[in-house]
């Protein structure tokens, strides 16, 4: 029955990625904006959705909160629209489409030649941040959790390999020694740190332990490497603006839990930037 609705939904996205290249990236956009919106609050994910918003927000009123996942669906339409157009990103101009803060930053850690961790979070169109990376000369490995859809997920990863970072690594106990291969090598690592993983510690998330991953810390107490995070928002359709932090440092004496904690909480600063465009599907308390 699983194999039949998975084979359903890539059906369904190769019928809106047809549809998609017809009428334009714009209309795309609006499109699919639209149509997430409204039959997003029919999967399966609205419960999680409002179960995280509420630990996220449980003195805000009902209104705020449905106002936060109903903005969450148009912005997941954007991306999903987007995906189809992932070539233009990769070819034309930075300046056309993403405001870079920071790429000094950048810079200088290309110069340096020494890898560093960049961590962020699914913040609206997530995948033009390790692009952007990339595009800017610096040697790049992203991690990433494979989709579920086994029909779907080939299709992201030959898009992500080919327009978004041409390397990739899997998420699990085999890519963790790819990703210490790539390191030792040169290589700077991306991941996500805002989703729930099995091999992690519990660690406060906007006030409720959440299972978390502990790669970026432990990597600072192996090799003191530095920690830059990053963050992405939508300023209009089609502007982004793109945020290079400034390297994180942590002192000897602090733990792997103390580093781990550090960062949830600088998660938890980003995502009341914009909480609109945070992806609040994913079940983080779980």
């Amino acid at each position: 029955m699983k194999l039949i609705k998975y084979f359903l939904q890539f059906l369904f996205i190769i019928f809106l990625f047809f549809i998609f290249k017809i009428i334009g990236l714009k209309f795309s956009r609006s499109l699919a904006s639209k149509l997430l919106s409204i039959i997003g609050p029919f999967f399966r994910s609205k419960k999680i959705i409002e179960k995280n918003i509420s630990y996220a927000f449980s003195n805000s009123d009902k209104k705020f909160k449905d106002n936060i996942s109903k903005n969450m669906w148009k912005s997941y339409g954007k991306i999903l629209a987007e995906y189809m157009f992932i070539k233009n990103f990769r070819k034309i101009e930075t300046e056309k489409f993403l405001e870079v803060k920071g790429q000094e930053i950048l810079e200088k850690i290309k110069s340096s030649k020494e890898p560093v961790i960049f961590i962020s979070g699914h913040f609206d169109n997530f995948e033009l941040m390790a692009m952007h990376i990339e595009k800017s000369g610096i040697d790049l490995a992203a991690i990433y959790r494979p989709l579920n859809n086994i029909f779907l997920n080939p299709l992201m990863e030959n898009i992500r390999k080919k327009y978004i970072c041409s390397k990739q690594i899997k998420k699990g106990i085999s890519g963790t020694k790819e990703v210490l291969k790539h390191f030792k090598s040169g290589t700077s690592i991306a991941l996500m740190i805002d989703q729930r993983v099995s091999e992690g510690i519990k660690s406060l998330f906007f006030g409720k332990e959440a299972s978390t991953t502990t790669i970026p810390a432990q990597f600072v107490k192996k090799f003191n490497c530095k920690i830059v995070p990053i963050y992405i928002q939508r300023r209009s359709n089609e502007i982004f603006i793109l945020e290079i932090m400034e390297p994180l440092s942590f002192s000897d004496n602090q733990s792997i839990e103390d580093i781990t904690l550090k960062l949830n909480q600088l998660m938890e600063e980003m995502i009341l930037k914009n909480p609109n465009q945070w992806i609040w599907s994913h079940n983080r308390w779980k």
